[in-house]
């Protein structure tokens, strides 16, 4: 699942006329009904049609996946937030419907969950990226905040961290707090050997968000991220939290 998925991002990332993307992309697609149908023959494939029987993962959540790739050659903006929510849907809830089957789950409403954790991920990548994004032609801030907020394209693309931009960036922040508190209960829903991985991995995403603002939201010149020191000691507070669950 993860040569799947990596495979159809470095598809887009390729240095290559987007033509020649969306072709690599279709033939991707291809190869994936294949699979499914039980004619694989790229390697990846193989693999991934033996998972997909021994686990029953559907088909639609790669599907979508592949319509995500085709966007982000094809879409360097977002007018409103519905837009980009679909947008993250396709990207990255898709992973965690495909990943679901193998971690296991005690009800089929893990699902809904699984599909907000998605969500806030990506809004979280989107947050991080908005200087490298920028710097290839791609805003995935929803237009209607930009304007709300009182920020342009042009701001965005020269990297200017004034007060409205930093106003922007604390209402997106709170959106995606939001959502992952929203996300949260449903790992509760997944399989007690399964919990203690999402738990970790939603605690070192949302850790972004606060690196985010320790840099003054200046997303254009500091990356964002979580270092090891830190990710180790999230990880004793998340095995805390899951014994006390359990």
């Amino acid at each position: 699942v993860y040569a799947l998925c990596r495979t159809a991002d470095d598809i887009v990332d390729r240095v290559a006329p987007a033509r020649e993307r969306l072709d690599a992309i279709e033939a991707w697609e291809r190869g994936l009904l294949d699979a499914y149908d039980g004619r694989a023959a790229d390697p990846i494939y193989i693999a991934f049609a033996d998972a997909a029987r021994c686990f029953g993962i559907p088909i639609e959540p790669a599907l979508d996946l592949l319509r995500g790739a085709r966007m982000d050659v094809t879409v360097r903006r977002y007018d409103t937030y519905d837009d980009v929510r679909e947008y993250c849907y396709l990207v990255a809830s898709t992973v965690g419907l495909l990943v679901m089957p193998i971690l296991g789950t005690i009800s089929p409403a893990a699902a809904r969950y699984g599909i907000a954790l998605g969500r806030a991920m990506q809004m979280t990548n989107i947050l991080r990226d908005v200087g490298e994004d920028a710097r290839m032609d791609r805003i995935y801030l929803p237009a209607e905040d930009l304007r709300r907020f009182g920020c342009t394209e042009a701001s965005i693309v020269d990297g200017v961290v004034d007060e409205r931009f930093r106003e922007l960036m604390r209402f997106e922040i709170a959106r995606v707090r939001t959502m992952y508190a929203e996300a949260e209960p449903g790992i509760a829903l997944l399989a007690p050997e399964s919990r203690y991985t999402v738990r970790l991995a939603l605690s070192l995403y949302r850790g972004i968000l606060a690196r985010i603002e320790a840099n003054r939201y200046d997303v254009f010149n500091h990356r964002a991220y979580v270092p090891l020191r830190a990710k180790m000691l999230a990880a004793l507070p998340a095995a805390v939290r899951e014994l006390e669950l359990n």
